[in-house]
């Protein structure tokens, strides 16, 4: 395993660590999911040019694409989050109740 893939992987893993371990606030979760995503396009981005296939270049920017629409809902979410329950404490929220 190089340097560099032991760097992504080792982000990735970091990532989720944070997401499994810190589930107090949501706006965590959602940085970690982030950070997670970042790793991924990362990775993504430098196997498409270690590959030099032009074929390839749409995954990276598909992920990249969706990547910014979980975090523009996921911001909206938090923003719902805060408005409605007064905080973004994971422990607050009820999902069975509307």
């Amino acid at each position: 395993m190089t340097p560099v893939q032991f760097a992504f992987s080792a982000s990735f893993s970091l990532g989720l660590a944070g997401l499994a371990f810190q589930r107090a606030h949501l706006l965590s979760a959602l940085l970690c999911l982030e950070g997670m995503m970042l790793s991924l396009y990362l990775a993504f981005s430098l196997w498409t040019l270690e590959l030099g296939a032009s074929n390839f270049s749409a995954p990276p920017m598909l992920l990249l694409a969706f990547s910014a629409c979980e975090a523009g809902a996921g911001l909206a979410l938090l923003v719902a989050t805060a408005r409605t329950h007064g905080s973004d404490q994971l422990q607050n929220l009820n999902l069975l109740r509307c």
